[in-house]
């Protein structure tokens, strides 16, 4: 070979031609590892380290956290999070969803979610944003609020749609929004029921109970009251067609959270008989058993086997074994905060819309067809 014409990587390292370290006779020094007893973040450390003095408050936190201690360990947290430089993105973090948790078991569920909602416009990746979407599902469902308990599902189901748990849990508020809905109307019908005589004092209580139908607010064709009072008769036909038509929609509206309640139990049995093929002991058996459950739960639905096959095939056009492998092995996806807020849905009509058009569009045409042939055979 010419002299300069050396291939690359072809060169000696100079560590090559070094000599060998002499070995020590007689037996190598044992391994010693540092051993921390419990709790030992109380004791006095005489650290001048500030990194270290933080995380040392932030384990006596966690601690507190673990006690039930909520009021001491949001004392802990919020110390720390006031001395935290700008630069501890990671800590800083996990201390702010601390305050969270703690002020959500302190009943200041306003409080948590500024928090919340602080760190959802400052995540970066998807782990980061998975991870605030869990903390405000633990705030809203504290706080008893089904409608925003149903929204954060729908964001984590729209970040990671193969999750059957997430789906899981989206059906159960589903159908706990049901009773609510009804509740809400009777509440609402209360006020009329008591009095078969429309006063002109008691019209306005009235029109507030019918605020959400405008079309049954007085000056539409199906409500006509007479406000001199003077035809009891004509205002009794009023109340109850109004009566009538608010029990429609009633149902109506508890139609529709079933049929979305099914959907997402049969999206979650799909996605469980798919994974459980790779499971097996305990997890195996979770499975298996919350199948169970979602069978025992869609015999209350009563319907048709043509319409539960259609929400099969609809609710599994998507799983296919190389998107649930991916999905469970995707890496985490730092892309920014705009990305991240185009990548979950902007409202819950639009995750409806998404994936139960199809469905509900199903059930009004067979409702249309009843309703055709009842008409028929009248």
């Amino acid at each position: 070979m010419e002299n300069g014409c050396w291939l690359f990587g072809g060169e000696f390292e100079d560590s090559v031609f070094e000599e060998g370290r002499e070995r020590r006779a007689g037996p190598p020094a044992s391994y010693c590892a540092k051993c921390c007893e419990p709790q030992w973040f109380y004791e006095e450390t005489g650290s001048n380290d500030d990194v270290e003095a933080l995380t040392i408050k932030k384990f006596k936190g966690d601690l507190a956290y673990r006690r039930q201690e909520y009021q001491k360990a949001l004392q802990e947290y919020s110390s720390v999070s006031e001395k935290l430089s700008f630069s501890s993105f990671a800590m800083k973090r996990d201390v702010q969803e601390g305050q969270a948790r703690c002020l959500t078991h302190l009943g200041r569920h306003a409080e948590a979610l500024q928090i919340a909602a602080n760190l959802e416009n400052k995540a970066t990746n998807t782990d980061h944003l998975t991870t605030v979407l869990y903390l405000q599902f633990a705030i809203c469902s504290s706080l008893q609020n089904l409608e925003k308990t149903i929204v954060c599902l729908q964001k984590l189901i729209s970040l990671h749609p193969f999750n059957p748990w997430n789906w899981g849990k989206l059906a159960e508020a589903y159908l706990n929004l049901g009773p609510a809905l009804s509740a809400s109307s009777q509440k609402r019908n209360s006020c009329t029921s008591s009095d078969k005589t429309i006063k002109s004092s008691s019209l306005h209580s009235e029109k507030d109970c019918l605020l959400c139908f405008p079309e049954t607010l007085p000056g539409s064709p199906r409500f006509s009251v007479d406000t001199s009072g003077s035809d009891s008769q004509q205002n009794e036909k009023a109340l109850k067609s109004t009566h009538n038509c608010m029990s429609e929609k009633r149902g109506a509206l508890l139609r529709q959270t079933q049929i979305k309640a099914c959907a997402a139990f049969v999206r979650t049995r799909l996605l469980l008989q798919l994974t459980q093929s790779q499971q097996t002991s305990f997890a195996l058996e979770r499975n298996l058993k919350t199948q169970q459950e979602i069978e025992d739960k869609m015999k209350g639905f009563c319907f048709k086997e043509e319409s539960l096959l259609l929400i099969s095939e609809v609710m599994g056009e998507d799983i296919v074994p190389e998107k649930i492998k991916d999905e469970v092995h995707t890496e985490v996806r730092c892309v920014g905060s705009a990305a991240l807020t185009a990548s979950v849905i902007a409202s819950s009509e639009e995750f409806e819309d998404k994936w139960f058009k199809k469905i509900k569009d199903h059930f009004c045409s067979i409702e249309n067809q009843f309703q055709t042939e009842i008409q028929i055979l009248a």
